[in-house]
């Protein structure tokens, strides 16, 4: 297990990820990307608790969202599964398992002041906290993709389901989108990475 966890995470932090794993016996599922999320923990029929992780977060975000399901196991464990998934008592468990991976040997210095200050009171997931996200992101392949803040005011673009969408104004932290082919309204994160479409010649909309 040790040498699988040595291509997904920091090497600082696999000894003790690795007791998390076999203290809880966690079934450690390293699957393929999921567009709606990072991972996720269940307790299967026979008692055994699944962990999946997708193998394509790089290495900081995927000893984040795997410590952030390990917090779900015990904190279900310990205080019984009609907990709010991400309310006090799993915010508490996140904290306290993250706080020995908040170190230079395990996270750039960079990320530290803002994983710092996000666990002070821990999101449900790491992707609402713009700014840690964003820095974050900077770990990642270069792709494609554009941040929803990076669309020019009524501005196409496009998301991984097809969907089309222009860009409206910023309410407070998100971003007003209307949906062309319905008309309807959503409210975007900053830091959604999306498909710009940029405006052909013809300035023919979509």
């Amino acid at each position: 297990m040790t040498d699988i966890l040595e291509k997904y995470i920091p090497q600082a932090s696999v000894a003790s990820a690795f007791q998390l794993i076999k203290t809880h016996n966690v079934h450690l599922k390293i699957v393929n990307e999921r567009v709606t999320r990072h991972g996720d923990y269940r307790k299967l029929a026979n008692g055994q608790h699944q962990i999946t992780v997708n193998a394509s977060l790089n290495k900081y975000r995927f000893l984040i969202t795997l410590v952030h399901e390990i917090a779900h196991l015990e904190a279900f464990t310990k205080y019984g599964h009609t907990i709010k998934p991400h309310g006090l008592e799993w915010k508490r468990t996140f904290q306290l398992l993250m706080l020995p991976y908040l170190r230079p040997e395990v996270f750039p210095n960079q990320l530290l002041p803002l994983l710092a200050r996000h666990f002070k009171n821990p999101k449900a997931s790491s992707d609402t906290d713009a700014a840690l996200s964003l820095a974050l992101k900077q770990f990642d392949p270069e792709n494609d993709k554009n941040y929803i803040f990076e669309i020019p005011l009524g501005g196409h673009f496009r998301l991984y389901n097809g969907k089309i969408f222009k860009r409206g104004k910023q309410r407070v932290k998100r971003f007003e989108c209307i949906e062309v082919s319905t008309g309807r309204t959503y409210l975007f994160n900053p830091n959604a990475e999306v498909e710009f479409l940029k405006p052909p010649n013809s300035q023919r909309e979509y």
